[in-house]
């Protein structure tokens, strides 16, 4: 356990640096010969060096240093690394090239050498429209109109015209972006806090959300932003709502558009690779197989990229879409047994990133290494893996809670632990009811799985057969979707009906599919 080492910044930023950049680092700051830059380098080495923050360990090491100066040392290295780390990623980020030529334009405008600081606004201008990044035009714009108003150096009256023309323009774009931008990361938001929509209410409440929050003429706006945040706006709105088909339609166009401008692929790579992601989400979602494997080879692709490769937010993104989406490719063929060495060797990779991953990630792979080992038919390890899920006091994705909670009655049942059958059911059916978060598949699954215990097979087969039957219909019922998509309940009903390992039962089904094709 290692309380302090999300809690420290410093300890933080240093464990993310590489090898080059700690030694870019280092060069950096020994360009000043100062006391207090020799002791920062010293501070650097002993943090380094740490597996876990430990102050009191540090100040050992540091002999020279009291504790109140301490606090004074590790900004002043935190600030240095930032500004190590700034000249470092210069050449390989616009937006911090951009800011760069912002910076040279000012200081040209306060030695009074306009014409040249013009020059580099122009210039400036021209690469961030290059590269859609609009949001840097305010600044040089402003910093423009101000050298204009202040100091004439051109036709005052034909460059005011155009100056006020092109402030009006970006403003406009600004403000459809940042309002499709806001409506993506809401309803994204929606989606980690709450799951799918469960019935009618959620549905009218977000289809009113998302006709109130969209900007007037959407469909008109042909820029790379408003496009992508509008895709991405309709992707997790479809998601919500259960309309698979529309999910995958929209998440095709994320993708197209990056095919149709691939200068953007590496200026929002990260987009990108989430944009892959959510297709092969909805390939899985609407049991495309080959079409799944062809993205997914294309996520691999991407993820052998030098950008990807060099960058730690990318290469992690991307390892964490391909676990999970290679995981998902043993779910569709029913092949359990032979996606469980991915397990170990996906968290010993997680192990690494520790300090980058965030909360929701680790759920949703515990949750499928889960499933991995209740379809091998190890309902022992499966349990492990749900109650990292149960013991989670995070709030975040309410509908897996639910889920790992019913899977992990589901594996009590299948282990015959009849004694706990009783009051697992009814802790289960309180929480999810509490959350107004039953489907009429799950209320069935849970009577059924109380009324079952202790029956003998001959007894329970006519029902299993006849519960099997009832649910069925279900399954194109948009509302109860959800059940399906967390768990194959009509695979592992079949599998106690006619006897069969429940991988069998997917395998079958994939492979006839597949005859389809």
């Amino acid at each position: 356990m290692m309380p302090n080492r999300s809690n420290d910044i410093l300890f933080q930023l240093i464990k993310s640096l590489e090898k080059a950049e700690k030694r870019h680092f280092k060069l950096y700051i020994k360009r000043s010969s100062g006391n207090e830059d020799l002791k920062i380098v010293r501070l650097f080495d002993a943090i380094d060096k740490l597996k876990e923050y430990d102050e009191k360990l540090l100040l050992k090491k540091l002999a020279d240093v009291t504790k109140p100066q301490l606090g004074n040392l590790k900004a002043h290295l935190y600030k240095q690394i930032l500004a190590s780390l700034r000249l470092l990623k210069s050449t390989d980020s616009i937006d911090l090239q951009l800011n760069e030529q912002f910076d040279y334009a000012h200081i040209l405008y306060k030695k009074g050498l306009f014409m040249q600081s013009l020059r580099i606004i122009e210039k400036a201008k021209d690469t961030a429209r290059a590269n859609q990044k609009f949001n840097i035009l305010p600044l040089l714009i402003a910093l423009e109109k101000r050298i204009e108003g202040l100091h004439i150096t051109r036709s005052i009256q034909t460059r005011a015209d155009a100056l006020s023309a092109e402030a009006i323009e970006v403003s406009n774009h600004l403000d459809n972006v940042s309002r499709l931008s806001n409506l993506a990361l809401k309803l994204f938001s929606w989606f980690v806090e709450h799951g799918h929509a469960r019935n009618e209410a959620d549905e009218k409440d977000i289809r009113k959300f998302m006709k109130e929050s969209l900007p007037a003429n959407v469909w008109e706006k042909t820029g790379f932003y408003e496009r992508l945040y509008l895709y991405e706006a309709y992707t997790w709105y479809a998601f919500i709502r259960q309309d698979f088909l529309q999910y995958y339609r929209y998440t095709q166009k994320w993708v197209d558009l990056f095919t149709e401008q691939p200068l953007m692929i590496r200026v929002e790579t990260g987009h990108y690779i989430k944009a892959i992601h959510n297709l092969l989400n909805a390939h899985f979602d609407l049991r495309n197989h080959r079409q799944f494997n062809k993205t997914l080879h294309l996520l691999e692709q991407v993820a052998q990229t030098p950008r990807v490769k060099e960058n730690d937010n990318f290469r992690i993104q991307a390892f964490i879409y391909i676990s999970t989406a290679r995981i998902n490719r043993h779910f569709i063929q029913g092949s359990f047994k032979e996606g469980l060495p991915q397990v170990p060797a996906i968290e010993n990779e997680l192990s690494t990133y520790d300090l980058f991953l965030d909360h929701h990630r680790i759920l949703v792979l515990n949750y499928k290494f889960a499933m991995l080992y209740f379809g091998s038919g190890d309902y022992n390890t499966s349990i492990d893996y749900l109650q990292k899920i149960i013991n989670d006091n995070n709030n975040l994705r309410y509908d897996l809670q639910c889920y790992a909670r019913l899977v992990h009655l589901l594996a009590h049942y299948e282990l015959g632990n009849d004694m706990l059958m009783e009051p697992l059911g009814k802790s289960v059916y309180r929480f999810m009811a509490k959350l107004k978060n039953l489907t009429v598949v799950e209320e069935a699954m849970i009577k059924f799985l109380k009324q079952s215990i202790g029956k003998p097979s001959r007894q329970l087969k006519p029902e299993l057969e006849s519960f099997l039957q009832a649910i069925k219909h279900l399954e194109r019922d948009r509302f109860q979707t959800r059940s399906f998509a967390y768990l194959d309940i009509v695979s592992w009903l079949e599998s106690k009906v006619y006897n069969k390992p429940m991988s069998d039962i997917i395998r079958q089904k994939y492979l006839q599919s597949r005859h389809r094709e």
